[in-house]
């Protein structure tokens, strides 16, 4: 998966997104290690995660919507951030990468590391949220009466934000139009008339 160009890159310099003590200690089944986080010399950003994009966790609609808004303030300062490889490993051993090259995108990843951190699994799941719902509306003029145009940018309507937050993503960080359509008009019915997908 590649969303702006992709080059290969040696994975080195890495470092714990947490640390802690050195004593071993007994952990609950749910725990979750820390995503390895590498930088290069030229300033690039690689993530090693430890499962698939659709086994990330759901978020708070209200972490989303934060999220939201932290983006759009740094597209309006053009704070254009670093760009980001992220390495999945998928259940069967095997791995898929996703390169976040464009300069919105990094942007809006840079934004959100600074916020949140992109260093566990909660993190990098609304990181890669916001970026595929902004995807989903990109490419969903069903979804366009959801969305309010303000003079300094979009405001997405509440019930959007939830499924955003919620709804599994796919194996390609992305969300399945189908299926999100069909969960947004429990909520949404009266809005979704006419439009094609």
């Amino acid at each position: 998966m590649v969303r702006g160009a992709f080059k290969q890159r040696a994975f080195k310099h890495w470092r714990g997104a947490a640390r802690g003590s050195i004593l071993a200690e007994m952990e609950p089944p749910d725990h979750n290690p820390p995503i390895r986080v590498g930088a290069a010399p030229d300033g690039s950003l690689t993530y090693l995660v430890d499962l698939p994009p659709e086994a990330l966790p759901p978020v708070a609609r209200r972490d989303l919507e934060r999220a939201w808004y932290a983006a759009r303030r740094a597209a309006l300062a053009e704070q254009w951030g670093a760009v980001r490889v992220f390495r999945f490993r998928s259940a069967d051993g095997g791995h898929s990468d996703l390169v976040l090259a464009d300069r919105d995108a990094s942007c809006w990843a840079g934004a959100l590391d600074s916020l949140y951190g992109m260093g566990t699994r909660q993190g990098l799941s609304l990181c890669l949220r916001l970026l595929a719902l902004i995807d989903l509306l990109a490419h969903s003029p069903w979804a366009v009466p959801l969305v309010r145009l303000a003079r300094d940018g979009a405001e997405p309507d509440p019930a959007l934000l939830h499924v955003a937050a919620t709804e599994p993503l796919t194996h390609e960080a992305r969300f399945d139009q189908t299926g999100f359509r069909a969960r947004l008009a429990r909520y949404t019915s009266q809005r979704l008339t006419g439009a094609s997908a």
